[in-house]
């Protein structure tokens, strides 16, 4: 979720394995998150690079470095990555440890939750109605959603969906006014929550990240389709590219279901780390419920500017991108659930990125086919951290 200022949320969550409760101050963000953590990794427990079509990498290389760096001075407990080079190969890094509780190592290209990354998924499905001639981008919320969207300077009539999936629609924050628990929330009632507060802006006159946008978008899909969102990028995207380990989390289910680091939660330099790895996701749906891999996200958005998702004039669309400096950093700009990001080494970056708790991702594809994702296992909620997290994904596209 959003991202840069972000307020926290007091999760109280149970672990069915014991009796005992934590409550961990998670920060309620789904996009570009944020925070520093003063816990190191045992030094043994950095890792190493390995190719998914070429023999072992032997030595350290920038990626490998990048990620111990994040380890060892961002305090996260592990971080890994998936490349695709200009040579085509696929590489895969990992460092630090799985789980601080017993050790473990980090799977190699194990799942995380990837937060915001979600809302290009929700984007897509609605661009490819657009193409079926089933929602028209240019239409206003109340076509869809008759009545629904009502509030302080806020009206279904003046919305457009293009102005949801651009972030330009003025709606308030719904994750700033969550409860204290870690239950799960309905679309629609995350919606009402969102429409208790007055809009930031009229309709196309600004633009401002908010998930609110994308729970609305996901609720449209429902009502076009007339089947639930999950099942519609499980059947539209998911199966159509073959991402094998992607999914989008049932009602209740808390875990991960592959192999995968834990995520973890500080609340401060003095507090120790929490094990926030099994928590109710719904609260993000369509703006950031969903599970995958850094080389599952990689295929995604290759296959995405390569046209095998959207055809030519909606991906264009999706690729017409607003300022948005402000959440994303400096160049960035915002398409349609689409952003892309200047590179040091030229050319542009096209992605997403998700905030999570216990886990952050970052990443980019370049239109001559390179690709990088990289994940850590806390939310990083420090800007100097966040730009480490960016700097791998350059090291990784401009190496």
């Amino acid at each position: 979720m959003s991202d840069r200022t972000r307020q926290g949320i007091r999760f109280s969550i149970r672990h069915q394995g014991g009796r005992r409760r934590r409550a961990v101050s998670a920060l309620a963000a789904v996009a570009v998150g944020v925070m520093t953590l003063g816990v190191l990794a045992p030094p043994a427990a950095f890792g190493s690079a390995a190719s998914t079509t070429s023999a072992a990498v032997a030595r350290p290389n920038a990626v490998q470095q990048a990620l111990n760096t994040l380890v060892r001075d961002g305090g996260t407990p592990a971080a890994l990555a998936s490349v695709k080079g200009r040579d085509g190969r696929i590489r895969t890094y990992t460092a630090g440890v799985g789980d601080l509780a017993t050790g473990s190592k980090v799977p190699r290209d194990g799942q995380v939750r990837i937060g915001s990354n979600t809302k290009s998924f929700t984007a897509v499905v609605v661009l490819q109605l657009v193409g079926e001639g089933k929602i028209d981008l240019d239409a206003f919320v109340d076509t869809y959603l008759p009545g629904l969207v009502r509030g302080e300077g806020i009206d279904g009539n003046r919305i457009t969906v293009r102005h949801l999936l651009q972030h330009t629609s003025g709606l308030p924050e719904y994750s700033n006014h969550l409860g204290d628990d870690a239950r799960y929330y309905a679309p629609r009632e995350l919606l009402a929550t969102a429409l208790r507060y007055p809009a930031e802006f009229d309709p196309g006159k600004s633009w401002k990240y908010s998930n609110t946008n994308y729970v609305l978008a996901g609720l449209i899909v429902q009502k076009v389709t007339g089947r639930p969102l999950a099942e519609e990028i499980d059947r539209r995207i998911i199966k159509r590219i073959g991402l094998r380990h992607t999914y989008f989390p049932a009602p209740g289910d808390a875990s991960i279901r592959e192999p995968h680091p834990h995520g973890y939660y500080q609340e401060s330099t003095q507090t120790p780390l929490r094990d926030i790895t099994e928590i109710d996701p719904s609260w993000g749906w369509a703006a950031g419920q969903m599970i995958s891999t850094n080389s599952d996200l990689n295929r995604f958005f290759t296959a995405l500017l390569a046209g095998r998702l959207l055809p030519a004039a909606q991906l264009a669309r999706m690729r017409s991108t607003v300022p948005a400096e402000a959440t994303f950093g400096p160049g960035a700009r915002y398409g349609l659930g689409l952003v892309s990001r200047p590179l040091p080494c030229g050319g542009l970056a096209w992605g997403h990125g998700g905030s999570f708790p216990g886990y952050e991702t970052r990443g980019g594809v370049t239109d001559d086919g390179r690709a990088a994702d990289v994940a850590v296992t806390t939310q990083l909620t420090d800007k100097a951290a966040r730009r480490s997290l960016e700097r791998a994904v350059d090291t990784a596209l401009c190496r």
